[in-house]
Protein backbone atom coordinates (compact mmCIF):
# COMPACT_ATOMS: atom_id res chain seq x y z
CA UNK A 1 0.00 0.00 0.00
CA UNK A 2 2.97 2.39 0.73
CA UNK A 3 2.46 5.80 3.04
CA UNK A 4 -1.22 7.50 2.03
CA UNK A 5 -0.77 10.22 -0.89
CA UNK A 6 -0.84 13.44 0.53
CA UNK A 7 -3.58 15.69 -1.00
CA UNK A 8 -3.95 19.95 -1.12
CA UNK A 9 -7.19 21.31 -1.61
CA UNK A 10 -7.97 25.13 -1.81
CA UNK A 11 -11.22 26.63 -1.54
CA UNK A 12 -13.04 23.77 0.94
CA UNK A 13 -15.67 25.72 3.06
CA UNK A 14 -18.79 24.05 3.57
CA UNK A 15 -21.34 24.18 0.74
CA UNK A 16 -18.52 24.43 -2.09
CA UNK A 17 -17.39 21.71 -4.27
CA UNK A 18 -14.14 21.61 -2.65
CA UNK A 19 -15.99 20.22 0.26
CA UNK A 20 -16.81 17.46 -1.52
CA UNK A 21 -13.21 17.08 -3.20
CA UNK A 22 -11.93 16.87 0.54
CA UNK A 23 -14.54 13.70 1.56
CA UNK A 24 -13.96 12.00 -1.58
CA UNK A 25 -10.32 12.09 -1.77
CA UNK A 26 -10.28 11.11 2.20
CA UNK A 27 -12.20 8.24 0.95
CA UNK A 28 -9.48 7.15 -1.12
CA UNK A 29 -7.41 6.12 2.23
CA UNK A 30 -5.47 10.01 1.36
CA UNK A 31 -4.05 12.41 3.68
CA UNK A 32 -6.17 15.50 2.92
CA UNK A 33 -4.96 19.27 3.72
CA UNK A 34 -8.31 20.90 3.42
CA UNK A 35 -7.41 24.86 2.90
CA UNK A 36 -9.79 28.12 2.63
CA UNK A 37 -9.29 31.94 3.66
CA UNK A 38 -8.89 32.09 7.61
CA UNK A 39 -11.58 34.11 7.75
CA UNK A 40 -14.06 30.69 6.52
CA UNK A 41 -11.82 28.31 8.41
CA UNK A 42 -14.69 27.65 10.96
CA UNK A 43 -16.64 26.69 7.78
CA UNK A 44 -14.58 23.59 7.31
CA UNK A 45 -14.62 22.61 11.19
CA UNK A 46 -16.93 19.30 9.78
CA UNK A 47 -14.08 17.83 7.93
CA UNK A 48 -11.99 17.51 10.35
CA UNK A 49 -11.04 13.86 10.87
CA UNK A 50 -8.21 11.45 10.86
CA UNK A 51 -7.73 11.59 7.47
CA UNK A 52 -8.52 15.40 6.70
CA UNK A 53 -6.27 18.36 8.60
CA UNK A 54 -7.67 21.94 7.55
CA UNK A 55 -5.55 25.00 7.40
CA UNK A 56 -6.11 28.53 6.19
CA UNK A 57 -4.84 30.01 3.08
CA UNK A 58 -5.70 32.58 0.88
CA UNK A 59 -4.36 32.16 -2.78
CA UNK A 60 -4.37 35.39 -3.64
CA UNK A 61 -1.33 35.97 -1.16
CA UNK A 62 1.73 35.13 -1.92
CA UNK A 63 2.71 35.04 1.70
CA UNK A 64 -0.44 32.88 2.97
CA UNK A 65 0.79 30.43 0.00
CA UNK A 66 4.88 29.83 0.82
CA UNK A 67 3.62 29.25 4.34
CA UNK A 68 1.07 26.80 3.91
CA UNK A 69 3.01 25.08 1.43
CA UNK A 70 6.14 24.87 3.90
CA UNK A 71 3.64 24.00 6.78
CA UNK A 72 2.69 20.74 4.80
CA UNK A 73 6.37 20.28 3.57
CA UNK A 74 7.95 20.16 7.33
CA UNK A 75 4.82 17.67 8.47
CA UNK A 76 5.26 15.49 5.89
CA UNK A 77 8.01 15.99 3.67
CA UNK A 78 5.96 16.24 -0.18
CA UNK A 79 2.92 16.88 -1.34
CA UNK A 80 1.15 14.39 -4.48
CA UNK A 81 -1.57 15.71 -5.35
CA UNK A 82 -2.63 19.39 -5.70
CA UNK A 83 -6.57 20.83 -6.51
CA UNK A 84 -6.32 24.12 -7.59
CA UNK A 85 -10.58 24.88 -6.54
CA UNK A 86 -10.69 28.24 -5.00
CA UNK A 87 -12.64 30.40 -7.18
CA UNK A 88 -15.24 32.95 -7.14
CA UNK A 89 -18.02 34.10 -9.66
CA UNK A 90 -17.84 37.45 -11.20
CA UNK A 91 -20.80 38.58 -13.20
CA UNK A 92 -21.84 42.05 -15.37
CA UNK A 93 -21.34 43.27 -18.32
CA UNK A 94 -17.80 43.53 -19.53
CA UNK A 95 -18.24 47.35 -20.50
CA UNK A 96 -19.68 48.04 -16.95
CA UNK A 97 -18.03 45.88 -14.83
CA UNK A 98 -15.71 47.79 -12.47
CA UNK A 99 -12.05 46.55 -13.33
CA UNK A 100 -11.51 46.30 -9.41
CA UNK A 101 -14.18 43.09 -9.15
CA UNK A 102 -12.74 41.77 -12.31
CA UNK A 103 -9.10 41.79 -11.40
CA UNK A 104 -10.27 40.23 -8.02
CA UNK A 105 -11.69 37.20 -9.89
CA UNK A 106 -8.33 36.76 -11.89
CA UNK A 107 -6.53 37.02 -8.84
CA UNK A 108 -8.45 34.47 -7.53
CA UNK A 109 -9.58 31.92 -10.29
CA UNK A 110 -6.38 32.55 -13.04
CA UNK A 111 -3.08 33.42 -10.86
CA UNK A 112 -3.90 32.07 -7.48
CA UNK A 113 -3.90 28.38 -9.42
CA UNK A 114 -0.43 29.38 -10.86
CA UNK A 115 0.62 30.84 -7.14
CA UNK A 116 -0.12 27.54 -6.22
CA UNK A 117 1.89 25.67 -9.17
CA UNK A 118 4.94 27.45 -8.50
CA UNK A 119 5.06 26.64 -4.76
CA UNK A 120 4.13 23.44 -5.34
CA UNK A 121 6.30 22.74 -7.93
CA UNK A 122 9.62 22.52 -7.09
CA UNK A 123 8.69 19.88 -3.94
CA UNK A 124 7.33 17.54 -7.13
CA UNK A 125 9.94 18.03 -9.41
CA UNK A 126 12.96 16.77 -6.74
CA UNK A 127 10.35 13.82 -6.34
CA UNK A 128 9.72 13.36 -10.32
CA UNK A 129 6.49 12.48 -9.51
CA UNK A 130 2.96 15.00 -8.77
CA UNK A 131 -0.49 15.60 -9.99
CA UNK A 132 -1.56 18.60 -10.53
CA UNK A 133 -5.93 19.21 -11.30
CA UNK A 134 -6.58 22.57 -12.48
CA UNK A 135 -10.45 23.39 -12.18
CA UNK A 136 -11.78 25.32 -15.11
CA UNK A 137 -15.32 25.31 -16.79
CA UNK A 138 -17.27 24.59 -20.13
CA UNK A 139 -17.51 28.37 -20.07
CA UNK A 140 -13.77 28.54 -20.33
CA UNK A 141 -14.32 27.38 -23.92
CA UNK A 142 -17.56 28.69 -24.51
CA UNK A 143 -17.72 32.10 -23.23
CA UNK A 144 -21.04 33.14 -22.32
CA UNK A 145 -23.33 36.84 -21.75
CA UNK A 146 -22.89 38.18 -18.39
CA UNK A 147 -19.86 36.36 -17.21
CA UNK A 148 -17.03 37.19 -19.12
CA UNK A 149 -14.88 38.39 -16.31
CA UNK A 150 -15.75 34.51 -15.15
CA UNK A 151 -15.46 33.13 -18.67
CA UNK A 152 -12.14 34.69 -19.00
CA UNK A 153 -10.56 33.35 -15.76
CA UNK A 154 -11.40 29.98 -16.75
CA UNK A 155 -10.27 30.40 -20.42
CA UNK A 156 -6.71 31.56 -19.11
CA UNK A 157 -6.97 28.28 -16.83
CA UNK A 158 -7.17 25.87 -19.61
CA UNK A 159 -4.68 27.82 -21.99
CA UNK A 160 -1.98 27.40 -18.64
CA UNK A 161 -3.14 24.00 -18.20
CA UNK A 162 -2.21 22.83 -21.46
CA UNK A 163 1.01 24.63 -21.48
CA UNK A 164 2.02 23.11 -18.12
CA UNK A 165 0.63 20.15 -19.20
CA UNK A 166 4.39 19.82 -21.51
CA UNK A 167 6.28 22.16 -19.36
CA UNK A 168 6.15 19.64 -16.32
CA UNK A 169 5.92 16.59 -18.50
CA UNK A 170 9.88 16.03 -18.20
CA UNK A 171 9.49 16.37 -14.29
CA UNK A 172 7.59 13.29 -13.87
CA UNK A 173 4.61 15.96 -12.72
CA UNK A 174 0.91 14.95 -14.46
CA UNK A 175 -1.52 17.80 -15.14
CA UNK A 176 -4.87 17.76 -15.27
CA UNK A 177 -7.62 19.82 -16.48
CA UNK A 178 -11.10 19.33 -14.76
CA UNK A 179 -13.94 20.72 -16.89
CA UNK A 180 -17.31 20.95 -14.79
CA UNK A 181 -20.95 21.46 -16.11
CA UNK A 182 -23.20 23.09 -14.34
CA UNK A 183 -22.52 21.64 -10.83
CA UNK A 184 -24.93 22.48 -7.38
CA UNK A 185 -23.27 24.42 -4.89
CA UNK A 186 -23.22 27.61 -2.95
CA UNK A 187 -21.15 29.63 -6.12
CA UNK A 188 -25.03 31.00 -7.30
CA UNK A 189 -25.82 32.52 -4.22
CA UNK A 190 -22.54 34.03 -3.61
CA UNK A 191 -23.11 35.20 -7.25
CA UNK A 192 -26.43 36.90 -6.43
CA UNK A 193 -25.95 38.38 -3.42
CA UNK A 194 -22.15 40.08 -5.15
CA UNK A 195 -24.58 41.80 -7.43
CA UNK A 196 -27.34 42.82 -4.88
CA UNK A 197 -26.66 46.62 -5.02
CA UNK A 198 -25.33 46.68 -8.45
CA UNK A 199 -26.84 49.99 -10.12
CA UNK A 200 -26.11 49.53 -13.83
CA UNK A 201 -26.37 52.19 -16.17
CA UNK A 202 -26.40 51.33 -20.13
CA UNK A 203 -27.52 47.74 -18.78
CA UNK A 204 -30.29 48.73 -16.36
CA UNK A 205 -32.87 47.44 -18.73
CA UNK A 206 -30.75 44.05 -18.43
CA UNK A 207 -31.09 43.55 -14.84
CA UNK A 208 -33.17 40.09 -14.49
CA UNK A 209 -31.31 38.65 -17.26
CA UNK A 210 -27.72 39.17 -15.72
CA UNK A 211 -29.27 38.06 -12.25
CA UNK A 212 -30.57 35.23 -14.11
CA UNK A 213 -26.69 34.63 -15.42
CA UNK A 214 -25.49 34.52 -12.17
CA UNK A 215 -28.10 31.97 -11.02
CA UNK A 216 -27.95 29.71 -14.42
CA UNK A 217 -25.54 26.90 -13.34
CA UNK A 218 -27.46 26.22 -10.16
CA UNK A 219 -30.95 24.60 -11.73
CA UNK A 220 -32.77 21.66 -10.72
CA UNK A 221 -30.46 19.77 -12.85
CA UNK A 222 -27.28 20.94 -11.73
CA UNK A 223 -25.18 17.57 -11.36
CA UNK A 224 -24.72 16.89 -7.67
CA UNK A 225 -21.13 18.09 -5.98
CA UNK A 226 -20.20 14.58 -4.59
CA UNK A 227 -20.51 12.91 -7.91
CA UNK A 228 -18.16 15.36 -9.47
CA UNK A 229 -15.30 14.77 -6.67
CA UNK A 230 -15.63 10.66 -6.76
CA UNK A 231 -15.00 11.05 -10.16
CA UNK A 232 -12.40 13.35 -10.06
CA UNK A 233 -10.39 11.04 -7.49
CA UNK A 234 -10.77 8.30 -9.04
CA UNK A 235 -9.25 9.53 -12.00
CA UNK A 236 -6.96 11.56 -10.95
CA UNK A 237 -5.63 8.78 -8.26
CA UNK A 238 -5.42 5.82 -11.20
CA UNK A 239 -2.36 4.93 -12.60
CA UNK A 240 -2.44 7.34 -15.41
CA UNK A 241 -4.70 10.72 -14.89
CA UNK A 242 -5.93 11.63 -17.46
CA UNK A 243 -5.06 14.86 -19.54
CA UNK A 244 -9.08 16.42 -19.01
CA UNK A 245 -11.99 15.16 -16.86
CA UNK A 246 -15.38 16.62 -18.10
CA UNK A 247 -18.36 15.93 -15.92
CA UNK A 248 -21.50 17.52 -15.15
CA UNK A 249 -24.91 19.11 -16.65
CA UNK A 250 -24.79 20.96 -19.86
CA UNK A 251 -21.21 19.31 -20.92
CA UNK A 252 -22.51 18.24 -24.10
CA UNK A 253 -24.63 21.31 -24.83
CA UNK A 254 -21.02 23.10 -24.63
CA UNK A 255 -19.49 20.58 -26.23
CA UNK A 256 -22.18 21.36 -29.22
CA UNK A 257 -21.51 24.84 -28.88
CA UNK A 258 -17.84 24.57 -29.14
CA UNK A 259 -18.13 22.87 -32.70
CA UNK A 260 -20.99 25.11 -33.69
CA UNK A 261 -20.51 28.54 -36.71
CA UNK A 262 -19.97 31.45 -33.98
CA UNK A 263 -23.70 32.96 -35.61
CA UNK A 264 -25.29 29.97 -34.14
CA UNK A 265 -23.50 30.16 -30.98
CA UNK A 266 -24.34 34.24 -30.73
CA UNK A 267 -27.89 33.39 -31.37
CA UNK A 268 -28.20 31.06 -28.99
CA UNK A 269 -27.04 32.94 -26.37
CA UNK A 270 -28.49 36.13 -27.08
CA UNK A 271 -31.83 34.40 -27.00
CA UNK A 272 -30.61 32.76 -24.04
CA UNK A 273 -30.10 35.71 -22.09
CA UNK A 274 -32.55 38.52 -23.18
CA UNK A 275 -29.75 39.82 -25.63
CA UNK A 276 -32.05 39.90 -28.90
CA UNK A 277 -33.47 43.02 -28.88
CA UNK A 278 -32.10 46.74 -30.11
CA UNK A 279 -32.40 49.35 -26.72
Amino acid sequence: MGDPKVVLITGCAKGGIGYEYCKAFAEQNCHVFASDIPQRRDDMSDLRSERIETMGLDVSSDESVSSAISTIISKYGHIDVLINNAGIGSTGPLAELSLDAIRKAWEINTLGQLRLVQNVVPYMASRRSGSIVNIGSVVGRVPTPWAGSYCASKSAVHAMSSTLRVELKPFGINVVLVVPGAIRSNLGKANTERLANQDWKLYKDFKEAIAERARASQGGKATDATLLARHVANKVLSPRPPKQIIYGHMTGLFAVLSCSPLWVRDLFFATRFNLNKKV
